[in-house]
Parts: C-alpha cells; structure tokens; sequence
C-alpha cells in the first residue's frame, strides 16, 4: 500500500523563546516491508543549525538550534511510504516463549535489531511485579512466542480503557497499568514492561496508523496523531513482529514506523531543551492517506 503523509507539529509560547535545541525524529526511513519513496520536513522559522543524521537504532534524526528569540515554531512532515502487506504468518508455528528467552541471551550480534538490546529494563520501563503477574496469564509453559504474545496484546486491548485524559507524556508503565486506561504510549509501555520481566525482547516502535480504513473496516484508535505499539522478537527466522495493544492487531500495512527503541524516549518524536518563561500550546495534525489504486511499485 502506498500512502501520502501529512503531520504539522506546532508549538505556540506564551513569551519569546530566546534559545531552544531540539532533537527530531519526524522522518520515516527504508525499513524491511516499508520503501520510502520521498520524505522532508520543513521547519519554519528557519533554524540557526541543522543536523540530518542517524541514531543508533537507525531512526533518522535532525538536530536542530534556535539561537534567536520566536514565539512559534511549526514542523512539517511530508511524505510517501510504500507498505508491504508482510506475510500471514502461524503464530502457533513460532518457537516457544522459553525457546525465545534462551536465543535471546545466548545471541552474540550487537547490532541495531539485536534482541539484547530490550531485554532489560530502560529509561522508562522498570520491572514490575503487578505487570509481570498480569503477563505471565498468557505465557503457560511451552505455548508459541506469536501466539503467547498476541493473546497479550488482545487482553490489554479488552481490559483497558483508551482515555486521553488518564495519562500523559510523562506517565510511568506501573501508573497507566493500575488505571488500566491510558492512550497507545501507555499500552505499549505496558506490554513491553510484561514481556520484559519473561525475559523476552520487546521494542518500542513510533509510527503512522491510515486514516481511513478500507470500506467496512473500523476506524483505528490513534489514528490522529503519531501511534505507538510494540515489536516483539521472534526468533532468529520470524524477526522482529509488531503487535498492536491498543487495537489488538498485528501491525501490518495499516501501520507506517516512524522510529523505534527501547521506550518512548528512544523514539519521541521532538526531543530536547527549551529556553522559555510560561506556558506553550502544542497541536498536532496528521493524515494519512492510502492512494487509491495503486501498489507499492
């Protein structure tokens, strides 16, 4: 599926902002089943400095500073991403959770997408005790690592609440799984925390949901604005796939990734330090339009 992407991020400040430097993950890059066919962001006013380069984890970053006073500052994504619709795979076809844990430790690649990278606890994930509990539900012994996690993903879609006004950027894991309501960073969070504590690899991935669903199919939670979810490692022959907690899917053509890590703060969309006296404004818009009639090519 071909999309056209359109977000505009704009911060108001209620006084001049004499310096700010920002850190931006707002372009999508070639990953596998996703083409980038054409990408910019437009940043007005014009920044003092600018930076285009890659993180670690291979999400494209822009740095940016602002050595003058502004008031606004508008950040525009624009571009057009090819999806492919990825493989159905069997989930009962996958190794067992236990046979996952034991590769995942015993790998020796260090690269970006090694499962040892988001084994453990990060930034904003702990380990939790009332999480793992809540988890290890759908993990009984020998069951297969898709199979075992999507049951996860269903049950955090069933028992909680999708409630913009429970949690906000800052809410820990622990805090969005005892109101068991949150927004899809929160879900995430949560369902990473749970895979975590069995010892299994699960990263934090930042994207676009289509706007629009096929004729016939319900409208996605998230889809006005950049969505979160989950991928999680399956063995060194099925990768890396992503589940989607808050609408109880397996990611597939549906979802365009922006970034990803091991939390949020690994994939936060604007990241960085502000100079400012009083309150800001921030509204995000985004669409996400498939192109009627075409295909990936």
């Amino acid at each position: 599926m071909l999309y056209d992407i359109r977000q505009t991020t704009r911060y108001t400040y209620a006084s001049p902002v004499p310096f700010s430097r920002q850190v931006l993950r707002l372009l999508p890059v070639a990953r596998k089943g996703q083409r980038v066919v054409a990408a910019d962001l437009v940043i007005t006013p014009e920044p003092t400095e600018r930076q285009d380069g890659f993180d670690f984890f291979g999400n494209r970053i822009t740095t940016v500073a602002f050595a003058f006073p502004h008031e606004e500052l508008t950040l525009e994504t624009r571009a057009r991403v090819a999806v492919d619709a990825g493989d159905k795979r069997d989930s009962e076809a996958t190794p067992s959770w236990e046979q996952i844990r034991r590769q995942a430790v015993a790998e020796a690649d260090l690269g970006p997408l090694s499962p040892v990278h988001f084994l453990f606890a990060s930034r904003i994930i702990a380990i939790d005790d009332a999480i793992a509990a809540y988890a290890v539900a759908s993990f009984p012994a020998g069951r297969p690592i898709l199979a075992a996690a999507f049951d996860l993903t269903c049950r955090i879609k069933a028992d909680f609440a999708y409630d913009p006004e429970a949690t906000d950027v800052t809410t820990l894991p622990a805090d969005a799984f005892a109101k068991r309501a949150g927004v899809c960073q929160d879900f995430a969070h949560v369902m990473i925390a749970g895979l975590r504590t069995l010892g299994l690899p699960a990263a934090y991935v930042s994207g676009f949901l289509r706007t629009l669903p096929p004729p016939g199919q319900p409208r996605l939670e998230g889809a006005d604005a950049t969505h979160a979810w989950v991928a999680v490692w399956c063995g060194r022959e099925a990768g890396w796939i992503g589940l989607d907690p808050t609408n109880g899917v397996v990611a597939a053509e549906d979802h365009v990734v922006l970034a990803l890590g091991r939390d949020y703060s690994d994939a936060a969309p604007v990241d960085g330090i502000i100079v400012i006296s009083g309150d800001h404004q921030l509204d995000v818009e985004v669409d996400v339009l498939a192109i009627s009639g075409s295909d990936a090519g």
